[in-house]
């Protein structure tokens, strides 16, 4: 089966996968003792940690290794906010961060922290002057900007946003979970963290860079080990092998940058000419490596279930991801797609292994379609119709997304010029979807009422739509 969902994760490098197995021979003991397979299990740490710090841009004695990226992104804002609580008690960051960041900034809120939300625009781009604005908030003491987003492959402004923050005297984060393998994060950042299984490692490591100057404290119990900032014993052979696989990954980039940028190239132009009702979403700007990662691509169907179109696809062969709000592990909408304005149904994220070939993308090319088809054939039914206020009135409540905007489409083919519909609907999701299916379509989204206004008794919301075309 084609692996189109590395963003997740990435399987084991070839060289990554040997180092492996000579560690777990080699450096199978305790680094911190000092007999002799101790000392050999160090100096193979010691090797590891020098090779990706180079390959970071840090010192060694900089970089801590953790058990996953998540931990490494937990430490980071937790121990950041703790090392400058002089200056204040205010973190900021993007809209668009990864939920480990998200969940360290909510930790932090409910201990009586202040949290501020920088926008972003229809790229999933953090809007800088909002950022800057933000920054300059008395008593900020951390902010946050990832390195290039997860699910669109937007690649953010850090280096501007470093600029920004020294002005401001605040330290700035960086997850670089999904961009270290592509390269180095420029741009004079505080820490940064990142996760061995996006750029070919085992799973299990994370890396954790602090810049000297930086004050930092960890917010868990004191330990000798990494520096005080990791407690706990390090897996020497996955760290090991997790050096291996980024030293790999950065002599690979060139040659596979090249080749996945044209096979993205293709996915953006071939999908929408062959799906109907698609928006293919994160930066156009496919062959600039500033604005947007070389193997990723995202695109939402209307009037889809997403967990519906990935087991569709996966019975077609093809492995890939989506951020839906339909999603049963979640019933959530996707944060980044709803802080994007974008719709939030039915959203598949392509991204392509470094081995990917022109073939393999022309059979999904060819799959994809028919699976489109089939979901939306099972996803028709006919909610209620009637006539209130002048408006044409859609009766979805107690239905969930993407029922509300496939019978918002459907209303709309007895709609006149200028009329009204209002879609009633109790699923949250709506409030997202609806307003960017009007931009799509480029009809006018009117707001919203109180459903009973259009239905007596009805407890929801009304959400206005006004045909232009």
């Amino acid at each position: 089966m084609p692996n189109f969902d590395v963003a997740s994760t990435v399987p084991m490098h070839p060289l990554a996968r040997q180092a492996l197995l000579a560690a777990l021979d080699e450096g199978w003991a305790d680094p911190a003792r000092l007999y002799r397979e101790a000392r050999q299990a160090r100096l193979l740490l010691d090797s590891a940690r020098e090779s990706v710090a180079a390959d970071l841009g840090v010192r060694a004695d900089e970089l801590s290794f953790t058990a996953s990226g998540t931990q490494a992104n937990h430490l980071a804002v937790l121990g950041l906010l703790a090392g400058n609580h002089r200056k204040g008690r205010h973190l900021v960051h993007s809209a668009v961060e990864h939920s480990s960041v998200l969940h360290a900034a909510e930790r932090f809120e409910a201990d009586g922290g202040a949290v501020t939300t920088a926008p972003v625009d229809s790229f999933g781009r953090v809007l800088l002057d909002a950022f800057a604005t933000a920054l300059r908030s008395p008593g900020t003491a951390l902010a946050c900007l990832q390195s290039a987003n997860h699910e669109v492959g937007t690649v953010q402004p850090v280096a501007e946003a470093a600029e920004l923050a020294a002005e401001a005297h605040v330290p700035l984060f960086v997850d670089a979970a999904q961009s270290v393998a592509w390269g180095r994060v420029e741009g004079a950042w505080s820490a940064l963290a990142a996760s061995a299984h996006k750029w070919g490692g085992p799973a299990g490591v994370g890396v954790l860079a602090v810049r000297k100057g930086v004050r930092y404290r960890s917010p868990l119990p004191a330990d000798e080990r990494e520096g005080g900032r990791v407690p706990g014993y390090v897996n020497v052979p996955a760290i090991v092998a997790a050096a291996v696989a980024l030293r790999a990954a950065r002599q690979e980039a060139a040659e596979a940058d090249a080749r996945l940028r044209a096979l993205v190239r293709l996915l953006h132009e071939r999908v929408p000419a062959l799906v109907p009702d698609v928006s293919v979403l994160g930066d156009p700007a496919l062959s600039d490596p500033a604005r947007r990662l070389p193997h990723l691509l995202t695109f939402s169907c209307l009037y889809v279930d997403g967990e519906s179109l990935l087991g569709a696809l996966d019975r077609a062969g093809f492995a890939v991801s989506s951020g839906s709000s339909c999603t049963s592990s979640t019933l959530t909408p996707s944060h980044v797609l709803a802080a994007m304005g974008a719709l939030t149904e039915g959203n598949i994220r392509v991204s392509l292994d470094r081995g990917a070939t022109a073939s393999q993308v022309e059979e999904f090319l060819a799959v994809l379609p028919p699976a489109v088809a089939d979901v939306r054939a099972h996803l028709t039914p006919t909610a209620p119709r009637s006539a209130a206020q002048g408006a044409i009135v859609v009766d979805v409540l107690g239905q969930m997304c993407p029922v509300p905007v496939i019978e918002l489409a459907k209303a709309f083919e007895g709609v006149p010029m200028g009329g009204l519909v209002a879609v009633l609907s109790d699923d949250e999701v709506a409030a997202i979807d609806v307003p960017a299916w009007c931009h799509l379509q480029n009809q006018s989204y009117e707001g919203t009422a109180p459903a009973s206004e259009y239905l007596a008794g009805a407890e929801g919301t009304a959400y206005l739509v006004r045909r232009l075309s």
